[in-house]
C-alpha cells in the first residue's frame, strides 16, 4: 500500500480532474463524508481550485447498523445546499470497504434533491465489498485480510495506518 499521502491525493486530484472533463463539469459540488472524507475533500477542493463551498455529510442516522450500535454521541449536522437537484456531485470518503457508508451517504444526498450525477472519490479502496458500490476515482487499492483495517488520521498531518484486530 502506498502510504505517501501527497502522492495519493495528487493521483486522486488528477483522476477527478479527468473525470470532470469527461462530464464537461467546471463547478461540481464536492461533498465529504465526516470525518476522514472531509479531510480528503478539502485537499481535492484546493487541488481543483473550486470556489464553491464543500458539502459535509454526517451519515450517522442513515447507517443500516444504527439500531444495533445505538446513538453516536458525536453526531453533527450535515451541511449541504438546500437543493442539490441537477448538480454533479463528487462524493468523497477516505476508505471504501463494505460500501455501507457510501449507501448511507447516497440515501442522505437524495433527501436533499435529485443530483444530475454522483461520482465517488476515495483515498483508499480496501476491498471487501458487501454492496455493489465502486469508486470512479481511487488514490490506491489494497487487499487486506479481514482482521486488518486501514485508518486515516488527521487532519494535520494526514497519515494512513493499518490496524490489526483480533
Amino acid at each position: 500500500m502506498n502510504t505517501n499521502i501527497d502522492s495519493l491525493l495528487n493521483s486522486l486530484a488528477d483522476q477527478t480532474k479527468a473525470h470532470l472533463e469527461q462530464l464537461g463539469e467546471q463547478s461540481p459540488l464536492i461533498v465529504g463524508i465526516r470525518t476522514g472524507g472531509i479531510w480528503v475533500a478539502e485537499h481535492l477542493h484546493r487541488a481543483l481550485n473550486l470556489s464553491n463551498t464543500i458539502g459535509v455529510l454526517d451519515i450517522s442516522f442513515y447507517r443500516d447498523d444504527f439500531s444495533r450500535l445505538g446513538l453516536n454521541p458525536q453526531v453533527k449536522p450535515s451541511q449541504l445546499p438546500l437543493d442539490i437537484t441537477d448538480q454533479n456531485i463528487i462524493l468523497v470518503d477516505d476508505i471504501l470497504h463494505t460500501g455501507r457508508t457510501i449507501r448511507a451517504a447516497m440515501n442522505e444526498l437524495f433527501d436533499y434533491g435529485r443530483p444530475a450525477s454522483v461520482s465517488l472519490a476515495v483515498l483508499i479502496d480496501r476491498g471487501g465489498r458487501e454492496l455493489p458500490i465502486s469508486a470512479q476515482m481511487v488514490g490506491d487499492a489494497v487487499e487486506l485480510p479481514a482482521h486488518q483495517h486501514v485508518k486515516l488520521t488527521g487532519p494535520e498531518p494526514l497519515a494512513l495506518e493499518i490496524i490489526t484486530t483480533d
